[in-house]
């Protein structure tokens, strides 16, 4: 709908007042960034940063830079990719574009100006009109609410991928540390079994050792050999994935500790998770939010179903040799033909599909939390169980095998067949804890609502 302005200073400062009132919703200084950096904080544990400029840039250049010159830990090393990574800085630039759009929306359209001139044989006609869309008084609080809303929505997504980041560099920091330990216990493992084989040798050339048990000596150093390489290839990859989620243009900067943290006392006990999760996920927050939206939406599509533009306003003609004319202009839309019902019955339709899909993701959001604390418990079940019983027992068992072989109540053969099985009991201690590490990982991730991303898989959704 169009205002008219009147010829008269009444009319005049109305729509002045109109307009100011119009103009008064401004761009925030922060642009919704606090909000974001507070929940980031809440649910990933780490700081983030925008860079909107350059000084924030050398800032932020100058604070990872200090944090890479020690060694990383999980947190440190999630702190830097929120700081770091160039994906989601790009992602936190979709926070100046949707308030654009949340200003924008509460600016009053500007007056249309129609001047048409027409002369024949010295005779000519002039018509005026001057219009402005006072549907618009009208439907501007909606529309602004519905881009507030969008707004938020816009928030919770950058702060979700802003988690997504942390939880992929979790993952990764525990998965390149658990291959550098792996990696450097292959090559203890490859030193033992070239002593072991250098030992076979000797005794098969002495006569003490079949040929039989100096080739199963020979094959398990060049199984050694290869899991050196596989090791360090595997390692080489993990410190790769982690350093594109830093935002870091080499791994030659990553100092990462020798070894996993240790296992916690006892796992959390989260009786209430279901709850939390519908509480505290930001995706559920968001559908949420463009439930409502949707709402709005349709309230807005049923105010406007039958006329959309009404222009009115002032207008003015002179034609020779009469004399000038004034008076008014009003356009509208005339429902002849498209009455608004389809409009409307849209509208219903997409409110009805956002219903199902909170309701869907509502579903999804608890079977998720309630599939990632079993696998949190059982990670740390079976972690604790190599830590307290399987790697002991093997140790006690080398020690022992060791006495007995100095005692000479064992033969080499047996001692060399328990450092293979003890070998094999390490390597998959050291899995077990980083499984236990990436699972912590995935209980917090699901629990905050970022995507799920098994252990193994790529954890380079958001780089450069």
């Amino acid at each position: 709908m169009q205002t008219i302005f009147r010829p008269r200073w009444r009319a005049g400062a109305f729509l002045l007042g109109t307009l100011a009132l119009a103009g008064c919703a401004n761009l925030s200084h922060d642009t919704g960034f606090c909000d974001v950096a507070q929940w980031v904080q809440q649910r990933a544990g780490g700081q983030t940063r925008w860079t909107r400029n350059e000084e924030d840039g050398g800032a932020i250049r100058k604070e990872v830079e200090r944090m890479l010159s020690q060694p990383l830990s999980a947190d440190s090393a999630v702190t830097v990719a929120l700081m770091n990574n160039q994906g989601l800085q790009a992602a936190y630039d979709e926070l100046g574009i949707a308030e654009a759009d949340v200003v924008q929306a509460g600016r009053l359209p500007n007056p249309r100006l129609s001047y048409l001139r027409a002369s024949h044989d010295g005779a000519y006609k002039i018509e005026t009109t001057f219009t402005f869309n006072i549907l618009a008084l009208f439907t501007i609080p909606m529309a602004t609410e519905i881009e507030k809303r969008r707004f938020e929505q816009v928030k919770r997504r950058a702060a979700l991928q802003a988690i997504d980041v942390a939880s992929d560099t979790r993952r990764a920091f525990y998965a390149a540390v658990a291959a550098r330990q792996m990696a450097s216990y292959a090559e203890q493992v490859r030193e033992s079994a070239e002593a072991g084989s250098e030992l076979a040798r000797r005794m098969a050339a002495a006569g003490n050792f079949s040929r039989l048990q100096q080739s199963r000596e020979q094959a398990f150093l060049s199984e050694a050999i290869v899991q050196v390489d596989r090791t360090r290839q595997d390692a080489i990859g993990r410190s790769e994935a982690l350093t594109r989620l830093l935002g870091l243009e080499s791994p030659s900067k990553l100092k990462l500790p020798e070894r996993l943290p240790d296992l916690p006392k006892a796992v959390d006990d989260l009786r209430d998770a279901e709850q939390q999760a519908l509480d505290g996920r930001l995706d559920i927050a968001a559908a949420r939010l463009d439930l409502e939206g949707l709402a709005k939406s349709l309230d807005l599509t049923r105010t406007t179903r039958f006329v959309n533009a009404i222009e009115f306003g002032p207008a003015w003609a002179t034609e020779t040799p009469e004399p000038r004319k004034k008076g008014f202009e009003l356009s509208l839309e005339v429902p002849l033909f498209d009455w608004g019902g389809a409009r409307v019955a849209r509208a219903e339709a997409v409110y009805l599909q956002g219903v199902h899909r909170l309701a869907a993701l509502a579903n999804e959001a608890r079977s998720e939390v309630r599939e990632r604390y079993s696998a949190y418990k059982t990670a740390f079940g079976t972690a604790r169980h190599y830590r307290d019983d399987i790697v002991p027992l093997r140790k006690a068992i080398s020690d022992e095998m060791l006495l007995r072989y100095n005692g000479m109540l064992s033969s080499v053969f047996e001692l060399l067949a328990d450092a293979r099985e003890q070998a094999a009991s390490v390597s998959a201690a050291i899995e077990a804890q980083r499984d236990f590490w990436i699972a912590e990982t995935e209980l917090r991730a699901a629990l905050a609502g970022a995507s799920m991303t098994k252990p193994g898989e790529s954890t380079a959704r958001v780089n450069h």
